[in-house]
């Protein structure tokens, strides 16, 4: 069966950084484009940074642009959220999350067409 596995998390100072790993299996990997979403507690799951099957193409959120980046590596089933200059904000539990991919260029935003989701990692920065 499908599985993503994040890693990573946990608590920082502000202004350090973090690199978040989600490790996937039983799915053909580079067919599916990924995203890292948040979830902070009474909020809603939103998502951070979005990325296609090829790696081409990525997206990120507003707050986090500039000082998160996602990436990938297919060889290794396995896509990465490099976090810097953590805010007390970012504090969240982090997922990633898996989307069948029709397009080479393609990424996706919106979390109700995940599919797959791992269980998450907290994150948590100290002011």
């Amino acid at each position: 069966q499908v599985q993503l596995v994040e890693s990573g998390g946990g608590l920082v100072q502000a202004g350090d950084s973090l690199r978040l790993s989600c490790a996937a299996s039983g799915l053909t990997f580079r067919s599916y484009a990924m995203g890292w979403f948040r979830q902070a507690p009474g909020k809603e799951r939103d998502i951070v940074a979005a990325i296609s099957w090829s790696g081409g193409n990525t997206y990120y959120a507003d707050s986090v642009k500039g000082r998160f980046t996602i990436s990938r590596d297919n060889a290794k089933n396995a896509v990465y959220l490099q976090m810097t200059s953590l805010k007390p904000e970012d504090t969240a539990v982090y997922y990633c999350a898996a989307k069948q991919s029709y397009g080479v260029g393609i990424y996706y935003t919106d979390r109700n067409v995940y599919g797959y989701w791992g269980q998450g990692t907290q994150v948590t920065v100290s002011s």
